[in-house]
C-alpha cells in the first residue's frame, strides 16, 4: 500500500495513525506532489486530521525526549527521498520499545535520524550567519533565502529575539513561502506573483534609498579591509561555501 498525504506534518502524522488503525503496512509514504502514478501499486490518499495527528504526537512524546520529538520534525523538513518511510520505522521502533531509543545507533534508522538532524542544525546555523536583511521603502527589513532544506520556520525564534524591535520578512524563494514578524508575532506568509531580481534577491525597486547607499559602503569596507596576499581561499570556502554567497552583498 502506498499512502499519499498533503504537504504537511499533520498529514504525515495522520498517515501514521491510519497505518496502525488499518493494520496495513506501507510499501511507501509520499507527499502528493512527489507521487508518481503506477498502474500496479495500490494507493490510499489520506485526508489530514488534526485529532489523529495529535494522538500520534502525544504517543511519540511519551516515548521520546523533547529533543527527540523535535528531531522527527526536523527530519521531515529535510525533504529527502524516502524520509517518510525512515521516520515511520523510527517511530514504530520507539513506540514498541520499552526504553528510549534515541541513542541506539546500532539501529540504522536511529543513526540516520541523528545524521539528518545534524545536517538540518548545520543549515539553520548557517542561515543565522548568512541571512542579510535589506530595508524596504515601507520600513520592513526583507531577506530572501533558498536553503538546501526547508528550515525557514525554524529560523523564527533566533531572528525574533535578535530583531525584536524591527519588522522583518524572510522568504524562501525555492519553496515559495516565508515568515513575517510584525513586532508581536511571527506568521507564515505566501506571496502571489512575487518578483525578484538576479539570484532571487529583493528587488532594488522596493529598497529604501539609504539601503542602496549602505550596500555600496559595505562593499567598499570589505574591499578595503581585505588583504589579497593573505587570502586563504580553501579556508574561506570551508566557512563560507559558494552556495551561500548569493546572500552576501560583498559577493554580488
Amino acid at each position: 500500500m502506498i499512502y499519499i498525504y498533503d504537504d504537511s506534518f499533520d498529514g504525515f502524522l495522520t498517515v501514521i495513525f491510519d497505518i496502525y488503525d488499518l493494520k496495513i503496512q506501507p510499501a511507501d509514504i509520499c507527499r502528493e506532489r512527489n507521487h508518481q502514478p503506477s498502474l500496479f501499486a495500490e494507493k490510499r490518499t489520506i485526508i489530514t486530521d488534526g485529532h489523529k495527528a495529535g494522538r500520534v504526537l502525544s504517543g511519540i512524546k511519551k516515548k521520546l525526549s523533547l529533543h527527540g520529538v523535535h528531531g522527527i520534525y526536523k527530519c521531515w523538513l529535510s525533504e529527502q527521498v524516502g524520509i517518510e518511510m525512515m521516520l515511520f520505522r523510527y517511530i514504530s521502533y520507539a513506540i514498541k520499545s520499552k526504553r528510549n531509543i534515541e541513542n541506539d545507533f546500532s539501529d540504522s534508522d536511529v543513526l540516520e535520524v541523528s545524521q539528518v538532524v545534524k545536517k538540518i542544525n548545520r543549515e539553520i546555523h548557517r542561515m543565522h550567519a548568512f541571512v542579510r536583511f535589506q530595508k524596504t521603502r515601507d520600513g520592513v527589513y526583507a531577506a530572501t533565502i533558498a536553503p538546501d532544506f526547508d528550515v525557514v520556520t525554524l529560523l523564527a525564534p533566533h531572528f525574533k529575539e535578535r530583531y525584536k524591535s524591527q519588522q522583518w520578512f524572510i522568504y524562501d524563494t525555492k519553496r515559495q513561502y516565508g515568515i513575517y514578524y510584525d513586532l508581536s508575532e511571527v506568521v507564515e506568509v505566501k506571496l502571489e506573483n512575487a518578483q525578484w531580481q538576479g539570484r532571487n534577491k529583493v528587488s532594488r525597486l522596493v529598497l529604501a534609498e539609504e539601503e542602496k547607499e549602505f550596500e555600496l559602503w559595505w562593499k567598499s569596507y570589505f574591499k578595503a579591509t581585505s588583504i589579497e596576499e593573505r587570502a586563504n581561499i580553501k579556508l574561506h570556502l570551508k566557512h563560507v561555501p559558494r552556495r551561500y554567497w548569493r546572500y552576501l552583498p560583498e559577493k554580488v
